[in-house]
């Protein structure tokens, strides 16, 4: 260069590497090492430490949440696609389901938990709830017996949607995901949840086949604090009395539960009696418990439960966290396909599909 008498020159290196079209100027391996640790860590400040530390990828926390956004809402807007194609089916009535039903049970559980939000600067945060669904079939348990002679079991391969908001979306959201893993295949349909009416309509517009359970272990507490109540917490009357009710409940003596609780009347409490009474009247064909169990069906939600704190409140809900709900519906998408198995099919084939580039070896 010297002898052209040039003493400098720029070297374009992000266009010579394609980086000026993509966002960010980082290629989409770089982003997507981001948004992965960025939903598995407990905040953007630890993502941040952890890669500069594990992979020596310097940034900034605030790239980090635009990074993990970006891929976030790609991935949800792609799950929206998929859910409006499988209610326009659904609602034209052009679901084909095969005649010869698999011999097995598809599980559907479903919670909802609050997230806090920055909807209302003023007045501090408003909470809105994050609806999760978990799908699992009865052929991707595990059971065993463990020491003490106990039966024991393992889900081996789960399945979560998530929303931070109305049904109506929440609801498309559920179908694809049921019919993705096999609804309508399966010989049996079970949706296990807390009660909730919203939970109980929407069973019936897209699983009029389905059998709903109440999660039996919430029925027993609503028992239990009510019990409380009316034995002024007086733990030597109030637990065996609510044994003995969640206990007939348990092996469907239904009436005679009632008629017990009933009996417990006190005008003190007639209020709350009334609210344990149309709780359990309003999912009255959603408690034979005996009959579940003879079938071999799970009657408690607890998978959905514990789901709640690694999908959502881990990363949602860490110290004092508020979210914008498009910002949240992004991590906590990430989460729900890493907790399913999915970060490669879902998120890293969907990424490079939208920025043109081909997959690395490892992941084709």
């Amino acid at each position: 260069m010297k002898e052209l008498g040039v003493t400098g020159y720029v070297y374009p290196i992000d266009q010579v590497l394609g980086l000026t079209r993509l966002p960010f100027k980082m290629t989409v391996a770089a982003m997507l090492v981001i948004a992965k640790e960025s939903t598995r860590s407990e905040s953007y400040e630890e993502a941040e430490k952890i890669l500069k530390e594990r992979s020596q990828i310097e940034t900034n926390d605030d790239t980090m949440r635009k990074v993990t956004n970006t891929i976030g809402k790609m991935v949800f807007e792609n799950d929206i696609e998929i859910s409006e194609s499988a209610w326009e089916k659904f609602e034209s009535g052009k679901l084909d389901f095969p005649k010869t039903k698999i011999n097995n049970t598809l599980y559907l559980e479903i919670d909802g938990a609050m997230v806090p939000t920055r909807l209302d600067g003023k007045n501090g945060s408003i909470y809105k709830e994050n609806k999760l669904c978990m799908s699992f079939s009865s052929d991707n348990i595990f059971w065993w017996t463990d020491k003490h002679g106990d039966r024991q079991h393992r889900i081996d391969k789960r399945e979560y949607t998530s929303y931070i908001g109305g049904v109506e979306v929440f609801t498309k959201l559920v179908l694809s995901l049921a019919l993705k893993n096999g609804y309508g295949k399966y010989k049996n349909t079970v949706l296990i949840s807390d009660g909730a009416t919203w939970i109980r309509n929407l069973k019936d517009i897209i699983l009029p086949d389905a059998q709903q359970i109440l999660n039996f272990y919430h029925l027993k507490e609503h028992i239990t604090n009510y019990s409380k109540i009316i034995f002024n917490n007086d733990e030597n009357i109030y637990t065996p009395w609510s044994k003995k009710v969640s206990d007939l409940f348990k092996t469907s003596d239904t009436d005679k539960a009632i008629g017990l609780i009933k009996r417990s009347r006190k005008n003190k409490y007639v209020s709350q009696l009334e609210n344990l009474i149309n709780y359990i009247q309003n999912s009255r064909n959603n408690i034979d418990y005996a009959s579940y169990r003879s079938k071999g069906y799970f009657i408690g939600s607890g998978a959905i439960e514990s789901s709640n704190k690694t999908v959502l409140q881990r990363r949602l809900k860490y110290g004092a966290m508020r979210w914008n709900v498009d910002s949240g519906q992004a991590v906590v998408t990430l989460v729900a396909k890493a907790r399913s198995g999915l970060w490669e099919s879902e998120v890293v084939q969907a990424a490079y599909n939208k920025y043109g580039e081909p997959m690395p070896h490892e992941f084709a």
